[in-house]
């Protein structure tokens, strides 16, 4: 499946307009200890891009590391255009998320996610460059492979944000009957 701008734009449109149905104090409520908030969730989400970001910038400024490969597992996510379908356990902990003051930051933060990747967009379709970067566990991505990434780990998340709406949801039942 061919990347494209109007799929990355959906998936961060549909965290956008989500935000509109919580309240902060449901943005912060985590179901455990150990568990994120979808504050940190978003978050999450903003910095991991960042990170991609910087990646796609380095890939189109030179041809560095063109013969290299990304890995079998890598392959796979890149043919499914998904990521697998189970959790994963990533280097961000609960408590090292920062998380905005309140609701308008956090969507400023995800307003800003989706700029700066239109702007890359447009920059990947008019650049010659075919350099590739590490990813630290899949291998070498191209800019268009990282932007593919990017999206796909954008609704990967969007699995831990509906384990999450169903703790909330759970919680309003159990709060409408006392």
């Amino acid at each position: 499946m061919e990347m494209n701008i109007i799929n990355f734009d959906k998936t961060i449109d549909t965290w956008i307009n989500s935000l509109e149905n919580y309240s902060y104090q449901e943005l912060s409520a985590k179901p455990g200890p150990q568990s994120w908030s979808l504050l940190q969730v978003i978050m999450h989400l903003a910095r991991e891009n960042k990170f991609y970001e910087k990646q796609i910038e380095e890939c189109l400024s030179n041809n560095e590391n063109i013969g290299e490969e990304m890995k079998e597992e890598a392959k796979a996510m890149f043919e499914n255009n998904a990521f697998p379908d189970q959790r994963l356990k990533g280097s961000d902990l609960p408590e090292n998320i920062p998380v905005p003051a309140d609701k308008a930051a956090l969507e400023q933060e995800l307003l800003e996610l989706k700029s700066e990747m239109n702007v890359l967009w447009i920059k990947i379709n008019n650049n010659a460059s075919s350099g590739k970067t590490c990813h630290p566990g899949l291998g070498y991505f191209n800019a268009k492979e990282w932007f593919q990434f990017a999206e796909m780990h954008l609704r990967h998340h969007l699995r831990q944000k509906a384990r999450i709406d169903d703790f909330l949801q759970a919680n309003l039942q159990k709060d409408q009957l006392i």
